[in-house]
């Protein structure tokens, strides 16, 4: 597996990750046994950067990680995430950077994955009520305790970005980015990545599954996704996007490859120190995933890519109003 460095100085990473989210939680149906397949999978293929949260369950998605990587620790590179209050299995209702907040979750992560330190610590979102400087001392005191080896943000703003940097070096930024959601070329965090050195990864690579054509209607989705609450999936939003997704889907027929490939291969070309971790629960996805970084795209099909979902074309925003407004911007 070719590996990436998150920033100039950071870790290096397998260049694509996994991302377990949909195993536990949001996206219908779950499967243990297939779930746990496809880590071992990712394991066995040597693309073993795996990322999880503490929301996602809540807890049960780390907990599937520990018990997928149990007697295989250096092979797996585990990034996880805090700050994100959730009661249950209900909404996320709010966010907590508070740096008591901050110790407990990690000793609870720890504790649910099993190892005696995290790769990547994530501050899941940016909290308006405490001052970045708080949290990310914090979890640089995670560091200094052996509890965390890096540090990252998740939807933070170039702004934030840079105050965090002056606490401690952070790692990487995580933050939604595909052909479909291009925020972070608009609002300069990707730029502010590459100033400061910070790696960039990607969440949501594939939009949601939207762009691997397998989504053709509104109603392909289980009763229980998440995604039909998505303003992108809604019967109003739908048909444009759908538009755009099938002219991705022409451009990976002319190159001889999936739309999951090209829109995969599309983001690796963008940055050096840019690692995608597409979500997946099953395998055969997995190495369709990982097929990507073999497609190598010229500068013609970059430009022909890019033209057919530019940035801002998607109709609907990423989230429902009650997770946007919980967006660092």
């Amino acid at each position: 597996m070719q590996q990436r460095r998150l920033g100039p100085s950071g870790p290096a990473v397998p260049a694509m990750g996994l991302g377990c989210m949909g195993m536990s939680d949001f996206y219908g149906p779950r499967d243990e046994a297939e779930s746990l397949a496809v880590i071992a999978r990712a394991l066995d293929l040597g693309a073993g950067f795996l990322d999880t949260a503490d929301v996602y369950g809540p807890h049960t998605n780390e907990t599937l990680v520990g018990k997928a990587i149990r007697g295989r620790r250096r092979e797996a590179f585990v990034a996880t995430k805090f700050g994100l209050v959730r009661e249950g299995n209900g909404p996320i209702s709010g966010v907590n950077g508070r740096p008591d907040h901050v110790r407990a979750c990690c000793d609870a992560s720890l504790a649910r994955l099993g190892v005696d330190a995290i790769d990547l610590y994530y501050l899941h979102r940016v909290d308006p009520g405490v001052p970045i400087e708080e949290t990310v001392g914090a979890m640089a005191d995670l560091v200094g305790a052996g509890k965390a080896r890096y540090l990252g943000l998740s939807e933070a703003s170039a702004a934030t970005l840079r105050r965090a940097c002056a606490v401690h070096p952070i790692s990487a930024l995580q933050s939604e980015y595909s052909l479909w959601t291009r925020d972070p070329e608009t609002t300069g965090t990707l730029a502010a990545c590459r100033e400061l050195g910070v790696g960039f990864v990607s969440y949501s690579p594939l939009g949601r599954g939207f762009l691997t054509g397998a989504i053709r209607a509104p109603e392909d989705l289980a009763e229980d996704d998440n995604r039909r609450r998505h303003p992108r999936f809604a019967a109003a939003n739908f048909a444009r996007n759908l538009a755009l997704a099938d002219h991705v889907r022409e451009l990976a027929r002319r190159k001889g490859c999936t739309p999951a490939q090209l829109a995969l291969a599309w983001l690796l070309a963008r940055d050096p120190h840019l690692v995608p971790i597409p979500g997946t629960r099953r395998r055969a996805r997995l190495d369709e995933n990982l097929g990507a970084i073999e497609v190598g795209l010229d500068a013609a099909e970059l430009a022909a890519t890019d033209a057919a979902f530019p940035p801002d074309a998607a109709a609907g925003t990423r989230y429902p109003d009650g997770m946007m407004k919980f967006v660092n911007s």
